[in-house]
């Protein structure tokens, strides 16, 4: 049995979510099931407003309070979130749930150093805090001059170093699912190739899932076995990446693969005559 088709570490079955507000009530998922495999790497896409981030904060049980699921269910690795207890649910999320996000800067507490974060993120797992082990820690997701950007507060580093702390919190616990909600949304496309790279090779390392919610599909079709496209909170085709993009079936799937700029449509017919 190959990693895709073992046990699936997140499934999604007949999942409704609405908002309720002062304005009334929307509709932010409609009968969504997906399945997730151990090593997988998913890709969720869909203009704003889609659907595509309330599925990630419902995987992590992280919802907002206007908004409420309605049917449905999620299990993750095996386990329905929904009928375990809130310490459970902090304890699942601690051990197995990554979460790359797509502001850094303010995933990090301001008042205090990189050291003492990573500090405080690593020790209630058992992870290794001294000196040595953060400076290999940080020297694994390509930052240069690690013993002083240990030193450093928040604001003292760039978007591109603090998505790279951000990653390197995420993978020294060795989540068995990550989930990375517009990682590089802020970035140059150098920066942001670089960030998909640790990412991806933490995966593949790894055997973890990735659940990675993006605009961008010249990057989905670069390094995504599988794209699920959401439209108006309701999938509306998914399948593996290249048949998806080079022959969708939807209408929305055309129109989106339609708006994929041309460089990056140049860059992805270079890679193939590679």
């Amino acid at each position: 049995m190959t990693a895709h088709e073992s046990a699936p570490s997140v499934s999604v079955s007949g999942l409704s979510a609405e908002y309720r507000t002062r304005l009334g009530v929307t509709r932010a998922l409609d009968d969504v099931s997906l399945d997730i495999a151990p090593g997988e790497l998913v890709a969720v896409v869909g203009e704003s407003g889609s659907g595509k981030t309330t599925i990630s904060q419902a995987i992590g049980r992280m919802l907002p309070r206007s908004c409420r699921i309605t049917a449905g269910e999620v299990r993750v690795l095996g386990r329905d979130l929904a009928s375990l207890a809130p310490d459970e649910v902090r304890r699942v999320r601690r051990e197995s749930l990554g979460f790359i996000p797509q502001d850094p800067i303010a995933s990090l507490n301001p008042t205090m150093r990189i050291r003492r974060q990573l500090e405080l993120a690593l020790a209630p797992l058992g992870r290794p805090t001294d000196a040595g082990s953060l400076v290999e820690l940080l020297r694994s997701v390509r930052i240069l001059e690690p013993e002083r950007v240990l030193r450093l507060f928040p604001h003292e580093v760039s978007g591109g170093m603090a998505q790279r702390i951000a990653i390197a919190l995420t993978i020294a616990r060795e989540p068995s699912i990550l989930i990375a909600d517009e990682p590089t949304a802020s970035l140059d496309a150098q920066v942001r190739d670089e960030i998909l790279e640790l990412i991806v090779a933490f995966v593949r390392r790894s055997g973890a899932s990735l659940i990675w919610i993006s605009h961008d599909l010249g990057a989905v079709r670069r390094w995504c076995d599988r794209v699920v496209v959401m439209h108006r909170g309701a999938i509306v085709e998914s399948g593996p990446t290249a048949r998806v993009l080079d022959a969708p079936e939807a209408e929305y799937t055309r129109t989106l693969v339609a708006a994929i700029p041309a460089r990056s449509r140049a860059s992805r017919e270079g890679e193939e005559r590679a």
